[in-house]
């Protein structure tokens, strides 16, 4: 999708070298694992957004009903002209509505997946021009600049309850990076997804429709497109629960038989019953997570919650 006038991409994805040597690792790992980030190619990001629509899946449609209801106190609290950096924008509908209120002087949106993130950038780009609109295709776990002057408070938007896919301690390392990007001055508005009834939880991520289960599968499917992989995706099911002592949900995928993968040449051997962890959804409560952010250096000043405190957005201070 070409840039207009008033957006521009500036590309920085992970080689195919970085996706190749994280999986090959996290296969030949005694607990076999995989990043949670290579979910987002684009038929990854198409099925995150279908699950974002279904009725299991509280998250999204909580944090949007909120962000309608207490966007004008984010905004007041926050300040105008300041410069707005999203982390993992996605389709970016929740940021139209904090663009609209807050009036920042520049949008800088950073994801992994170029696609999800381009048709964003020219949205967003051509529903609130003149905004300039600076999308960076990037892993923003890694990241310790951006493109932006300081002429502006920097404020960090980081929604959707993605700070839960980290565990404690790299949620602390992300949190101290942002906090360095926001600079002297700067804020931060983190999704954190609250602890709740298991029930509620499980079935969240165990969809009646299996459309978590198809997001979860596909990234064998694209290990297969992009790796030289020879994943039999019916030789593997979809499997998460959540553990109450450590107070996330964790993500699977199950080898329903003994069996050899083989991906860019080098073969993985798999017991019946072992798994891939692809996936945590870490949950907080309240003063949890405000405690986790003081260890990262920032102040927390305010919090808001939906009325059944299934879901909270923390406004933090650098």
């Amino acid at each position: 999708m070409p840039a207009t006038a008033n957006w521009q991409l500036i590309d920085r994805e992970p080689a195919r070298d970085s996706f190749l040597d994280d999986v090959l690792h996290g296969l030949a790992a005694p607990a076999k694992a995989l990043p949670p980030k290579y979910f987002y190619d684009a038929r990854g990001s198409e099925l995150f957004e279908l699950i974002c629509e279904l009725p299991e899946y509280y998250p999204t449609r909580t944090e949007l009903a909120m962000m309608r209801s207490h966007v004008a106190e984010m905004a007041a609290a926050l300040g105008s002209g300041c410069s707005l950096i999203e982390f993992g924008s996605g389709s970016g509908i929740k940021t139209e509505i904090l663009i609209a209120a807050l009036r920042p002087v520049m949008y800088l949106p950073v994801d992994i997946s170029r696609d999800a993130l381009c048709a964003s950038a020219a949205r967003i780009a051509e529903h609130h021009a003149p905004l300039p609109v600076t999308a960076v295709c990037a892993d923003y776990m890694h990241l310790d600049e951006l493109p932006l002057d300081d002429a502006s408070r920097r404020v960090i938007y980081f929604p959707g309850s993605t700070i839960g896919n980290l565990t404690p301690e790299e949620a602390l390392d992300f949190l101290g990076r942002s906090r360095r990007i926001a600079g002297r001055g700067g804020a931060m508005l983190v999704g954190v997804d609250l602890k709740k009834d298991p029930v509620l939880l499980h079935a969240a991520y165990n969809d009646a429709q299996g459309v978590t289960a198809e997001f979860n599968l596909n990234l064998l499917a694209r290990i297969n497109r992009e790796l030289e992989g020879d994943f039999d995706l019916r030789c593997f099911r979809h499997v998460a629960f959540y553990d109450a002592r450590l107070g996330r949900i964790e993500m699977h995928l199950e080898s329903l038989a003994a069996q050899v993968v083989t991906v860019a040449g080098r073969r993985f051997e798999f017991a019946a019953g072992e798994r891939i962890h692809t996936e945590n959804s870490c949950k907080y409560g309240i003063d949890e997570f405000a405690a986790l952010a003081r260890r990262a250096g920032f102040a927390h000043r305010a919090v808001w919650t939906d009325p059944l405190q299934h879901f909270a957005v923390h406004l933090l201070e650098a």
